[in-house]
């Protein structure tokens, strides 16, 4: 078959994205045969980013032959991006997993369930009697069910005792959840989709929306385009395709964007746009540390002129002022944000700055505004930061550190309160840096790839590979399957039911439409497995995700992310539903903090009422640039990103042939300029090095990345840029700084 250029790829799908908008399929190579006849359709939600995007799920003789978009979803009205066209692809892929595997003899071989769940649960056990419940942990993901998520964390915190379980949102989502709980006091955005319909004014700051989400993009190029009004900001080190429909790009460079936002705020006061009224009822200001009033506030940015900020920033000053001027005036306005501002050392700043510029205005909590993050994975939000997968969490927005949270988490697990260790466990990189210093001993590791996907990954590629590590897991190999000492084949997308909950609080139901392969089998199961093993089976009666659902659910009721109102009888018949949703007689909520939403409070405007005094924090944080700024040595900021056709460490991206011949090798992205200079040329082989490691792929000469600036995406293990990248983390998210480091560069 010819190979089809990236350029001829995207233009042969971008027929097919129109055609699913309406229902109708032009899949290349898919036959006509297919939406015909025996077929039959299963609504489910995409395997993704988290943007939700409902899919119908098509199934003829037993197999997964098709999917298209979901015309009645409200998140995407039927439309798909090119990666989940191939979604059926990836469940057959021949790197699927059929059996479990255990390592003999410093071989994977072929094993029994029992054998190898015998094995994991005396591993476990000797460990958790020998040295305490903190030397087994959990590493999950945002990709894992609720469900799965949801038993993990009660038998590691419920029943084993350790607070040590993790999720991957904590290398993408932690920062945002820091800004969301600093100044809200609660976690998640307040408003929806339904937003991008009526606003005035994008801010799209560290975020390729129309690569990482691209169904939003589309929705936001929409509303430009019937909208000519409609302003598009960018605030980000690169070119990206996002750029098609901006007005104003602030390229700044890389970790130096926090005196930007200042600056624009205080723009924003002085030029007549902040809404007095609005500050004075509903805003509060701190400096982190203490309370501040509005004049101490003003006093604190009077420094970030344009002049000073641009000086810092890399732009010039008159970009500063069109980008508060198109802010300022107009009626609505949303920000939208994912890793470029989450992956710093900065990364819980970055994010109060940004909710700044709507509290200051009042563009918050009316139709057509809201600071808006965008999400990553399909489950992170409802699996992890919902389902209280992180080691200082418990489920529905519950803290480890509160009696009277691990009392109510406790009465409904039928242990004592004091089973719940008080203290937080081993946030991610620390998890991981404990198995390298022997500390951890067993980890259970959940639909992910942290051998690829961990910075500074030298520090930690031992630790996984001495330890006992279980890997449960579809696809057989990946870079951390291949260090494993167990692993587990485990269902897939549409091989199991669950819910996924997605950005803007949605919970959606995926039906179960075919018989997962082999051997594999429900991650909960596996995870129950081997708490009958260890005697705790009697806290697990859950005959599938459904009775686990619905024990989760009383977990939820009374809390801000209440979600008693979705049964699974409920959830199948819908679209999702968003929180909070106290009854079954409730249509979701779809703007928080105001009336309409069932626990707002009082009679005005809106009322954050996570807060003790009902009113959103305005920060005043320093301008703090990255832990690893650029030098003689290491000229060069580094930073990663995901690109249109490829998702993560490729493990199913890869497996699909039209995505792998779109894209099908690593590349580094570099300026004109610094090509000329280094004598480097368009796909010369390079490498790049830095203080941790090294990474050789082809170079892509291209004026994206500003000069001193390197972009690489970060998808192939064959080429592995998280050698080079650096593990520093935010200390109050302890999310690591993926998008900047010092680096350099030269000729493989």
């Amino acid at each position: 078959m010819k190979s089809l250029s990236r350029r001829e790829f995207i233009k042969a799908t971008a027929a097919s994205t129109a055609a699913a908008a309406i229902g109708v399929s032009l899949i290349p190579g898919m036959e006509k045969s297919v939406f015909a006849g025996t077929t039959t359709w299963h609504k489910s939600v995409c395997r993704y980013c988290g943007v939700g995007c409902g899919v119908m799920v098509g199934v003829k003789d037993k197999k997964i032959v098709a999917v298209k978009g979901d015309k009645e979803c409200p998140t995407n009205f039927g439309l798909l991006c090119v990666k989940a066209f191939y979604l059926n692809r990836i469940n057959y892929a021949k790197t699927r997993l059929l059996h479990p595997l255990v390592r003999k003899n410093g071989k994977l071989q072929k094993a029994s369930w029992d054998e190898a769940m015998d094995l994991v649960a005396k591993k476990f056990k000797k460990t958790i009697d020998e040295n305490g419940p903190d030397s087994v942990a959990f590493y999950g993901s945002g990709q894992a069910y609720t469900e799965e998520t949801y038993i993990a964390n009660k038998l590691f915190k419920g029943c084993f005792g350790t607070n040590n379980v993790e999720g991957n949102p904590r290398l993408c989502m932690a920062s945002a959840v820091g800004g969301y709980l600093t100044t809200f006091g609660g976690d998640e955005p307040g408003g929806s989709y339904t937003d991008i319909d009526k606003c005035d004014c994008f801010v799209l700051i560290g975020s390729n929306t129309a690569e990482a989400h691209p169904v939003v993009f589309e929705r936001i190029a929409k509303r430009k385009a019937k909208n000519p009004n409609v302003k598009i900001i960018i605030i980000d080190p690169r070119k990206t395709p996002t750029n098609k429909i901006a007005d104003l790009h602030l390229k700044c460079i890389p970790g130096y964007d926090l005196p930007i936002l200042h600056a624009m705020a205080r723009l924003l006061i002085k030029e007549g746009y902040a809404d007095e009224d609005f500050i004075k009822n509903h805003v509060a200001f701190s400096d982190g540390k203490n309370p501040m009033n509005y004049e101490q506030f003003k006093q604190f940015i009077e420094e970030f002129t344009p002049e000073n900020a641009a000086k810092t920033c890399g732009v010039t000053p008159s970009e500063i002022v069109e980008a508060a001027k198109l802010f300022g005036q107009a009626k609505t306005a949303m920000s939208m944000w994912t890793m470029g501002i989450n992956q710093r050392i900065a990364g819980v700043w970055a994010n109060n700055l940004i909710h700044n510029l709507h509290l200051l205005t009042g563009k918050i909590g009316v139709p057509g505004s809201d600071s808006f993050s965008l999400t990553g994975q399909p489950n992170a939000c409802g699996g992890v930061r919902e389902g209280g997968g992180l080691c200082h969490l418990l489920p529905g927005h519950r803290s480890v550190k509160k009696p009277a949270h691990r009392e109510a988490v406790a009465k409904i697990w039928g242990i004592s309160p004091d089973k719940i260790q008080p203290k937080p466990g081993l946030h991610t990189m620390a998890m991981f840096d404990g198995l390298a210093k022997g500390n951890v001993k067993c980890i259970w590791i959940c639909t992910t790839n942290p051998a690829q996907s961990l910075p500074n990954l030298n520090k930690y590629l031992k630790g996984m590979e001495e330890q006992f590590m279980v890997v449960a897991e579809a696809y057989h190999p990946t870079m951390t399957t291949e260090l494993a000492d167990v692993v587990l084949p485990v269902a897939m997308w549409s091989e199991k039911e669950g819910v996924y909950g997605c950005t803007e609080r949605r919970s959606q139901h995926l039906a179960k439409c075919v018989d997962p392969p082999g051997e594999a089998k429900w991650d909960g199961e596996a995870l129950m497995m081997l708490a009958r093993r260890l005697g705790y089976g009697d806290k697990f009666p859950f005959k599938g995700p459904e009775d686990t659902w619905n024990e989760y659910l009383t977990l939820t009721k009374g809390t801000d992310m209440d979600l008693t109102g979705m049964p699974y009888s409920r959830l199948k018949k819908v679209r999702g539903l968003q929180w909070p949703c106290p009854s079954e007689d409730h249509p979701g909520t779809e703007k928080r903090f105001v009336k309409g939403d069932p626990l707002f409070k009082g009679e005005g405007k809106i009322n954050f009422y996570k807060k003790p005094n009902g009113r959103a924090i305005v920060f005043a944080r320093p301008p703090k640039g990255p832990e690893e700024p650029t030098d003689a040595q290491y000229p060069f900021a580094l930073t990663t990103g995901r690109i249109l056709e490829h998702w993560h460490t490729g493990t199913m991206t890869m497996t699909v042939p039209e995505l792998n011949r779109a894209v099908p090798k690593a590349y580094v992205e570099i300026h004109p300029d610094d090509a000329k200079r280094l004598g480097i040329a368009n796909k010369d082989m390079v490498e790049i090095f830095s203080r941790r490691g090294k990474a050789q792929m082809e170079a892509r000469v291209i004026d994206r990345p500003r000069k001193g600036t390197l972009f690489v995406p970060w998808h192939w293990r064959e080429a592995l840029i998280n050698l080079v990248t650096t593990d520093a983390i935010d200390p109050g998210s302890k999310e690591p700084e993926y998008k900047v480091c010092a680096a350099n560069l030269k000729k493989a």
